[in-house]
């Protein structure tokens, strides 16, 4: 690989020669500027305007211009000489959990490769010491015109260095997240997390660029005069009202895209879903046959107490009956007879 930087590591008191490779290749297709009527190249030429003329790059320095408009050439050499450290050198200044480095300040990843045999036992010797404390180095260095900070970490055999933003260069989140108040409920977060874990499990070597491939196949069907490939038809849908159902639905379809079977995207704590499991157990055959059979007998047992009852009311009614009226009979006498002795 070739190197973009030749330099040392400073390690305290110990100096380990390095050449800085970038660790990082971009493979997005390029487009050339063409004149849509004839396909002709658009190419952009420097021109100086004292001399309008057009110049070549190696007439083509470095110039700060002014508060008043007038150009103050730097060149090179100015700056190879700069009063600082880090003008030629990774100065080391700390060392620090890994943790404690915030995603958002890095930038550009290069490889430190060692710079001929007498950079490899230094070059090691850090490399093994960063191993151990499972720590990672924060160092300054000067690179394209300004002084950066890094963070140099193992990876495999090698030593890598991440180049990190400035600490006010990192724009706060004011303004970003939601203003409303919103409550997420558990159920919601078991969805989430099944989601996730589903979607967790892929490895990184399977992800590939697949907006360059199909920009390949069109730039190749073009080539050779061929039909261009179709866009698959978007996926029908439209707003979706109910979070609940739309996790669900992502986790049912990301297990089965990875063949698993349908019916373990169903998560047990939804009510809906408890309610449809218990339906049939209020409706089971035997437990219903046997309580219509109970409830059967108790209805024709209830009416024969009940017609037993009655017929039983209706002989002690007669036997009252006959009774009265034996008693009325008897005591018919005794009433002719007073009214006699009243007379007398």
């Amino acid at each position: 690989m070739r190197s973009i930087w030749n330099g040392a590591i400073s390690f305290g008191l110990v100096s380990i020669p390095i050449k800085l490779v970038n660790a990082t290749e971009s493979h997005s297709i390029s487009f050339r500027q063409i004149h849509t009527e004839d396909g002709g190249r658009i190419r952009y030429r420097k021109f100086c305007e004292l001399e309008d003329r057009e110049v070549t790059q190696g007439e083509i320095g470095k110039g700060y211009e002014d508060a008043d408009g007038s150009i103050i050439p730097i060149t090179d050499e100015d700056l190879s000489s700069l009063p600082i450290p880090t003008a030629k050198t990774i100065e080391i200044v700390a060392f620090v959990p890994g943790d404690r480095i915030d995603p958002l300040q890095m930038d550009a990843a290069y490889y430190l490769q060692a710079s001929g045999a007498p950079a490899a036992k230094p070059y090691t010797l850090l490399r093994e010491a960063l191993k151990r404390s499972n720590k990672v180095a924060i160092a300054k260095f000067a690179l394209r015109g300004r002084e950066r900070l890094g963070m140099l970490r193992v990876v495999g055999d090698a030593i890598a260095m991440h180049g990190l933003l400035w600490p006010d260069e990192v724009r706060a989140p004011e303004g970003v997240a939601p203003d409303t108040d919103v409550t997420v409920r558990d159920k919601e977060l078991d969805l989430a997390d099944a989601l996730m874990d589903t979607l967790g499990e892929v490895d990184l070597e399977d992800l590939h660029d697949e907006y360059r491939e199909a920009v390949e196949e069109v730039i190749a069907a073009k080539a050779s005069g061929e039909a261009l490939p179709q866009a698959p038809e978007p996926a029908a849908g439209g707003k979706v009202l109910d979070l609940m159902a739309a996790l669900e639905n992502s986790v049912r379809a990301a297990r089965e895209s990875r063949g698993e079977e349908a019916e373990h995207a169903e998560v047990k704590s939804l009510p809906q879903r408890k309610t449809a499991r218990a339906a049939p157990k209020q409706t089971g055959g035997k437990k219903s046959a046997s309580t219509a059979k109970k409830t059967a007998a108790k209805k024709t047992t209830a009416s024969a107490k009940k017609s037993t009852a009655k017929s039983g009311q209706g002989t002690k009614k007669t036997a009252s009956k006959s009774t009265a009226s034996k008693s009325t009979a008897k005591k018919a006498p005794a009433k002719k007879a007073t009214p006699r002795k009243r007379s007398a």
